[in-house]
């Protein structure tokens, strides 16, 4: 009899409401092999849940460090190369692998948000109390809210149009106005 499991808070119940026991380590070839709470794939680091939270942890830490590196040496660089640092060494940490975060808590975005901010801050060399806001417009830097919608909005549009990846094109449906529009 094959059982169809749930996840309660930790514990899992199959259909018929049993509780499975709570495995902590599994017996493969003698050895025995510890679980975890959290898997990291590719770079981008899943949890139970998929609150993505541990994944925004990492992201900001490493975006705290790269900006740190940069506040350290901003005195010897032009505005340009420092904006060029923090786009390679901290917008593409923002940006990589970002459409998986659509939808995620607001507090998850907010932290990335913020470690953006900081480094908007440190390029422009600006004091840490400025608008981070206007700073980002003079950068030409999306919020990072807006950069997962981009870059969702981009991959939708490849999709729809070249029909690649056909894993994605499949399903996608152009949809059709009921009524006609003036414009």
């Amino acid at each position: 009899m094959t059982r169809c499991f749930r996840c309660f808070s930790s514990t899992f119940v199959d259909v018929e409401g049993h509780v499975a026991p709570h495995i902590d380590s599994v017996q493969a070839a003698g050895a025995s092999l510890s679980t975890s709470t959290t898997l990291k794939s590719l770079g981008v680091v899943l949890d139970q849940r998929l609150t993505f939270h541990d994944h925004v942890t990492n992201v900001v830490k490493s975006c705290n460090y790269h900006t740190r590196a940069i506040r350290h040496t901003r005195h010897l660089l032009t505005q340009s190369a420092a904006q060029t640092l923090a786009c390679s060494f901290i917008n593409s940490r923002l940006d990589y692998c970002n459409s998986l975060l659509l939808g995620t808590l607001a507090i998850s975005l907010n932290r990335l948000q913020r470690a953006q901010d900081i480094a908007a801050r440190v390029v422009m060399d600006a004091h840490h109390r400025t608008d981070a806001k206007q700073l980002l417009r003079q950068l030409h830097w999306l919020p990072v809210r807006q950069r997962i919608l981009f870059k969702m909005a981009v991959l939708t549009r490849k999709a729809h149009t070249t029909g690649t990846p056909t894993y994605l094109s499949q399903h996608l449906h152009q949809r059709t106005a009921t009524y006609s529009t003036r414009s």
